[in-house]
C-alpha cells in the first residue's frame, strides 16, 4: 500500500500532536502513525477507596488477567505495574529493536504514547535554561502559551515556585490539596524563611490536569484514580488531541510500527509492519517528522544516517521516598487527587537543582510500599495498614547532564543503549536525602528509614538530547528548525532534539518545541510551497 502525503508524523504522543496542529491547520495533508496498542484492562468507575472496599471485580484493574504487576516486580515506578498501563509500554523494545545494558528503556506503541501514563507535571524553561537552544526564545514562548492553553493546566498560585514554573498566566485554579498536604503547606509558610536559607522551597505543582470542566473533559473530582485512569479525562493525554485532529479532513491516522526510512528523490518512503497482521506497510511523503519518543526516534534517525558512532543520551537521575506525619496517625483515608500535589525545589550545588513532589497515598496499592520495607511481607502489610493514612510519598529528579548514557546503532539495525550516572550522582543523592530529611522534619514529616531509593539509569522516563539542535549542526545533530543534518526533509520534533535536559518535567517543552518547529515549517512552505513529489 502506498499513499501520498505532504507530511508523515511518526508517533501520536505529545510531540506528534503538537507538530500536527500547525501543519493540519495550514491545509497540508498529514498522516500520523503509531503502533496501535490499545488498553484492555478496565479502570475503576468510582473513587479508589470505594472501589477497593466494595467492587467484586477489582482484580481486573488491580492485577489484570495476565498478572501484569507480578511480571513487573522489578520496576521502580508504580506506573509500570498498573494493568491499565500495560498496553502503553507493551512491545516497545521488540518493535523498535532496542537493546540495553544498565539502562531502563521505556517507550510506547500506543495512541497517545507515554502521555497515557505520565504524571502531568508541567514547567517552562527560563532564559538561562534556554541558553543551549539555537532558536528564537520569543518563538518558543509563543509556543509554550499555545500548547498550555490547548491542553489545560492547573495550579497557579502566588507561591514560592511561581517564577520557577512560569506558567501561572495561562492556568485554571489549583486542585484542592488533601488534608496532609494542606497541613504541610501551612507549616512551610510559617517556616519558609529558614528553609529558603537552606536552599529548600515549596509550592503547588503545576499540572496538565483540569480543575474545571472544559468541553468533553471534566474537572478533577479527587477520586484518587489518577494512576489507574481518570474517568473524567481531567488528566491530559495526547489522545485528547488526537480526537481533535481526526475532525480535520486533511488529517489521517494509521497503525504502523515503523522499521526504517528511505530518502527517495525529494521525498521519503516510510516502511514498517502492520501491527494487526504483521504484513509490511509503506507510506510516502515529502517530509517526515520524527515524534516516536527519544529512544525510537534516535534509532530511526541513526539508521537513516547509517551512523554507527555512539551518541550521548540524557536522562534525569531520580529517587523516591516515603514521609510519615505522626500527627495524622489513625486518620481515615479520604478521597484525594492522586497525582503530585506539592512540589519542592532544592539547590544542591551551583549547577545542580533538584525538583521533587509529594503524592497522597490514596490511589496507590499498599504493595507498592510493603516490598521496600525491611520486614517480612505479612508484617510490612500490617505495619503499613496502620501507617499509610499518615504518610505521603515523594519523588525527586536531578538534571540530565548528570547522566552518562550512550546510544549506538548496531550492524543489524538495533539501538544499543548503555546507561550510567556521573560519578558524583551517588554523593549528590546522599546530600539530597540528608537535606530533605532535615527540611521535612521541620514540617512535621519524617522520612521512613531505608525508604529513600535511587532509581536505575533511564527508569525516570525523562530522556532527551540524543540528536540535539545546534546552530551549526554536524552529522547526528539537528538544526534550529529540527531538521536532521544531511537529510533534507527529515525533522526531529520530540525529546531527542532538545539540546539540554533540566530537572524540570520536560514534556511541555517538548510540545512547545514541536509546535515551534511546525509553525516555522508552515512559514517556509508558505514562501515556497512543498513539492508533491509522489502521485497515486
Amino acid at each position: 500500500m502506498s499513499t501520498d502525503f505532504d507530511v508523515v508524523i511518526i508517533g501520536s504522543g505529545p510531540a506528534g500532536v503538537s507538530a500536527a496542529f500547525p501543519l493540519v491547520e495550514a491545509g497540508l495533508r498529514v498522516l500520523m502513525l503509531d503502533g496501535g496498542k490499545q488498553a484492555s484492562a478496565p479502570r475503576p468507575a468510582e473513587n479508589f477507596i470505594q472501589e477497593r472496599a466494595t467492587q467484586d471485580d477489582q482484580w481486573q484493574w488491580m492485577v489484570g488477567e495476565h498478572f501484569h504487576p507480578l511480571q513487573m516486580r522489578d520496576a521502580l515506578s508504580p506506573k509500570l505495574r498498573v494493568p491499565g498501563h500495560a498496553h502503553v509500554f507493551d512491545g516497545f523494545r521488540e518493535g523498535n529493536r532496542i537493546d540495553t545494558d544498565r539502562f531502563v528503556a521505556l517507550g510506547s506503541l500506543a495512541p497517545g504514547g507515554l502521555s497515557n501514563a505520565w504524571g502531568c507535571g508541567v514547567a517552562r524553561l527560563t532564559g538561562a535554561e534556554l541558553d543551549d537552544y539555537p532558536c528564537d526564545p520569543d518563538e518558543l514562548a509563543s509556543s509554550y502559551q499555545r500548547v498550555a492553553r490547548r491542553i489545560g493546566i492547573s495550579g497557579p498560585a502566588s507561591d514560592e515556585l511561581s517564577d520557577y514554573f512560569a506558567l501561572d498566566g495561562w492556568g485554571q485554579r489549583e486542585i484542592p490539596l488533601d488534608t496532609i498536604h494542606a497541613a504541610m503547606q501551612r507549616k512551610y509558610l510559617a517556616r519558609r524563611d529558614g528553609l529558603a536559607a537552606e536552599g529548600f522551597r515549596m509550592g503547588r505543582f503545576r499540572l496538565a490536569a483540569l480543575s474545571e470542566d472544559r468541553g468533553e473533559r471534566l474537572g478533577c473530582n479527587q477520586s484518587g484514580n489518577c494512576l489507574f485512569g481518570c474517568e473524567r479525562r481531567s488528566l491530559y493525554s495526547a489522545t485528547e488531541d488526537l480526537l481533535l485532529l481526526k475532525r480535520f479532513d486533511n488529517f489521517h491516522h494509521a497503525e504502523l510500527v515503523v522499521e526504517d526510512l528511505e530518502q527517495q528523490g525529494q521525498g521519503w518512503l516510510v516502511r514498517g509492519t502492520q501491527p494487526r497482521d504483521g504484513s509490511p506497510g509503506a507510506f510516502r511523503a515529502g517530509q517526515v517528522y520524527l515524534a516516536a519518543g527519544t529512544i525510537a526516534s534516535t534509532r530511526l534517525a541513526l539508521n537513516a544516517l547509517q551512523l554507527a558512532a555512539p551518541v550521548r543520551m540524557l536522562s534525569c537521575p531520580t529517587a523516591a521516598f516515603i514521609l510519615w506525619l505522626p500527627t495524622f496517625l489513625g486518620a481515615h483515608r479520604t478521597n484525594a487527587f492522586g497525582s503530585a500535589q506539592l512540589a519542592f525545589v532544592q539547590k544542591l550545588r551551583e549547577d545542580v537543582t533538584a525538583l521533587g513532589s509529594t503524592f497522597s497515598t490514596t490511589g496507590l496499592p499498599m504493595s507498592e510500599f510493603a516490598r521496600h520495607l525491611p520486614l517480612r511481607r505479612r508484617y510490612a502489610v500490617d505495619f503499613l495498614r496502620a501507617l499509610m493514612s499518615s504518610c505521603v510519598v515523594g519523588n525527586m529528579f536531578l538534571p540530565g547532564h548528570l547522566s552518562d548514557n550512550q546510544a549506538m546503532l548496531t550492524p543489524d539495525g538495533s539501538l544499543r543503549i548503555t546507561g550510567g550516572h556521573h560519578g558524583d550522582v551517588a554523593d549528590l543523592l546522599k546530600l539530597a536525602a540528608s537535606r530533605l530529611r532535615r527540611a521535612y522534619a521541620r514540617l512535621g514529616a519524617f522520612m521512613l528509614p531505608t525508604s529513600f531509593t535511587p532509581g536505575p539509569p533511564g527508569g525516570d522516563i525523562h530522556y532527551a538530547g540524543s540528536l540535539p539542535m545546534r546552530s551549526q549542526p554536524v552529522r547526528g545533530q539537528t538544526d534550529a528548525d529540527g531538521q536532521l543534518h544531511g537529510l533534507s526533509g527529515l525533522y526531529v520534533v520530540d525529546g531527542a532534539s532538545l539540546p539540554s535536559l533540566s530537572e524540570k518535567s520536560h514534556t511541555l517543552t517538548i510540545m512547545a518545541n514541536a509546535d515551534r518547529i511546525a509553525n516555522a515549517a508552515v512559514r517556509r512552505m508558505q514562501r515556497q510551497p512543498i513539492q508533491r513529489v509522489f502521485h497515486d
